[in-house]
């Protein structure tokens, strides 16, 4: 994400490539002692164990592309920073506040005028840009998903090609199992009306508190569109009105990690006038990779003289859809759901957004549930947006030990808030031949209530 004013610097004498994106975040670089607190953190250091693909490494490159004693256009250099998932899990560790998330996107925006970005991350990039594509896209694969030869393909297909259809098959709805528990609809009602909300304090002062809007997203609502009646249902059990809000586009999350950053910033721009445009008090996110995206806003347009106080306040109204749900509680659930589940915490939930316990609070609201820890679940399933189509072998290696992890546990359903981590382990769990299946844990929480 572009750096706020109070870490922009004027670039120091010497620096080799002035007014650039790195060089504007080049203060982060200054923060770096060097610890390395941050490298067993990072999933491609644990896995790959080359220092050079540690967030420490990749900071040492990113200073000397600034110094210009590395060319921007050096392979060598360019596949370390490529490599890295961007998960910012390195930022929890890090006891000096390196803002590396920022330092990525902008080191790879500097980098792309100058080598350009693969031909598959500019088709998916220009796809979800325009949302008539985007739509059309989407509807396809739902078509394609129906036929029941994504599950079949991804087993007869070379892994590369099979992996993004073990992935389209995991979309597909989660059958939840629910049996009727003596609790009455009645008393959760009351329940749910007597609970406040402490969210709702930041409400505008024209919007009921209870008021909100979800942020439709592009893959949720083309491909989970399941998990976004799961999270209407959960809301209005739990007091809130959702609401819907025309003239949504991709959040441009995809955009600002692969250093697409003026793509990043003209979706940015058409999400902050639509949501403008509703009465909701807060907008709800149920990806966390999107969520975390319209938090960075205001960091990403503080540049911007018209849209830098416009993108501030839609970031300070959004809320994951977990953190809004445990701020009222949540209500309990009518209905037992006697499954074993493991949560798998998304990176740009825990890291990014630094929400750990509302998860387990949803998760814990549903009566029959039996939530068992999983081991490392702060390290990266490997998804990381694109990622896993640009670097596969890579993401397969971030994988593996994530799976085995899940094994261990006996889980009948892996839970986790964010789409792509989603497809990622549940396309993992069908070429494995798993019995276990992958849900987010709005769904359970929703299968819970009497409807």
């Amino acid at each position: 994400m572009a750096p706020s004013a109070s870490t922009t610097r004027i670039p120091a004498p010497g620096c080799a490539l002035p007014g650039s994106p790195l060089a504007q975040a080049s203060a982060g670089l200054d923060a770096c002692v060097h610890c390395g607190f941050c490298l067993q953190a990072c999933p491609t250091y644990v896995n790959l164990e080359d220092e050079n693909d540690s967030p420490r490494g990749r900071l040492v490159l990113m200073r000397r592309m600034l110094e210009g004693s590395i060319p921007l256009t050096d392979e060598g250099a360019a596949q370390h920073i490529d490599r890295c998932l961007g998960c910012r899990a390195c930022e929890t560790a890090c006891p000096s506040g390196v803002p590396y998330g920022d330092l990525l996107e902008a080191t790879r925006a500097t980098m792309a005028p100058a080598r350009g970005l693969p031909l598959i991350a500019r088709v998916i990039l220009a796809v979800f840009s325009n949302h008539l594509l985007l739509r059309t896209a989407l509807r396809g694969a739902r078509a394609f998903r129906a036929t029941g030869l994504p599950r079949v393909l991804a087993r007869l297909l070379p892994r590369r090609l099979a992996f993004p259809m073990a992935m389209l098959a995991s979309t597909s709805p989660t059958r939840i199992v629910g049996s009727r528990s003596s609790r009455s609809r009645s008393s959760r009602s009351r329940t749910a009306s007597a609970r406040p909300s402490s969210s709702r304090s930041a409400a505008a002062p024209h919007a009921s508190p209870s008021r909100v809007s979800l942020l439709d997203g592009c893959v949720m609502s083309g491909l989970f569109a399941h998990v976004n009646d799961a999270t209407h249902t959960a809301l209005q059990v739990n007091g809130f009105t959702p609401c819907t809000t025309s003239g949504q586009r991709c959040c441009g999350a995809l955009h600002a990690h692969a250093g697409d950053l003026n793509g990043a910033r003209a979706l940015a721009r058409a999400n902050i006038a639509a949501f403008e445009q509703s009465d909701a008090a807060l907008v709800v996110v149920n990806a966390a990779g999107c969520g975390a995206m319209l938090k960075q806003y205001g960091h990403l347009l503080h540049d911007d003289p018209t849209w830098a106080a416009r993108a501030a306040a839609l970031s300070h109204k959004t809320r994951d859809v977990s953190e809004l749900l445990a701020s009222a509680g949540p209500v309990p659930g009518d209905r037992a759901v006697p499954v074993r589940v493991t949560h798998d915490a998304p990176c740009h939930q825990m890291h990014a957004q630094r929400i750990v316990q509302p998860p387990l609070a949803v998760l814990q609201a549903v009566p029959g549930l039996e939530l068992v820890p999983l081991e490392d679940t702060d390290q990266c399933c490997g998804s990381a947006g694109i990622y896993n189509l640009i670097e596969p072998g890579t993401s397969d290696a971030v994988l593996a030990p994530k799976l085995q992890r899940i094994h261990d546990t006996r889980a009948q359903i892996v839970a986790s808030g964010n789409p792509g981590c989603m497809m990622q382990i549940g396309a993992g769990l069908i070429l494995e031949r798993s019995e276990t299946a992958v849900a987010h844990p709005v769904e359970l929480l929703a299968a819970s209530y009497e409807r």
